[in-house]
């Protein structure tokens, strides 16, 4: 057992951590677990979690929102991205399911924004292997290079 003490003193420790930059449950066990031991910590997590300072599926949202600003990458590469902050396939899934339209848009932009950029040293099969690579879907793939040579 632990004292409340103990409970709010590890808690500041772990709420300076989820302040500082977004993170998923995962991410705050991989830190703390050494440190902590685990039934404290399993009780930080779940009042962090209730206070609703600590939430996978907000992760999922505004990391996927911070990647339509910023990257170019496909739907394949967000899910692995999200996959290895630890949250699970299934969240990733619903998520992706949930907003479909709108992330193949933005996957249809992305696949353009390359193809645009790797024009200019690299001719159209290098381009649709790099695609490929990349994780972009063949559709997408055949869509970019069809308008790019209308």
């Amino acid at each position: 057992m632990y004292t409340i003490e103990e409970f709010d003193k590890q808690k500041t420790k772990i709420m300076n951590y989820i302040m500082y930059k977004k993170r998923t449950e995962k991410e705050v066990r991989n830190k703390f677990s050494s440190t902590i031991q685990e039934e404290l910590l399993y009780d930080i997590i779940d009042y962090i979690k209730q206070a609703g300072y600590l939430n996978d599926n907000d992760y999922i949202k505004k990391a996927i929102m911070e990647y339509i600003n910023l990257k170019n990458l496909s739907i394949t590469e967000i899910k692995y991205k999200l996959s290895i902050k630890g949250i699970s396939i299934q969240m990733i899934e619903d998520y992706i399911d949930n907003n479909k339209e709108e992330l193949e848009k933005y996957e249809l932009n992305s696949a353009k924004n390359l193809y645009q950029k790797k024009i200019k040293n690299s001719d159209k099969q290098q381009i649709k292997q790099y695609l490929i690579k990349k994780g972009y879907k063949t559709q997408t793939i055949k869509e970019v290079v069809k308008c790019q040579t209308c």
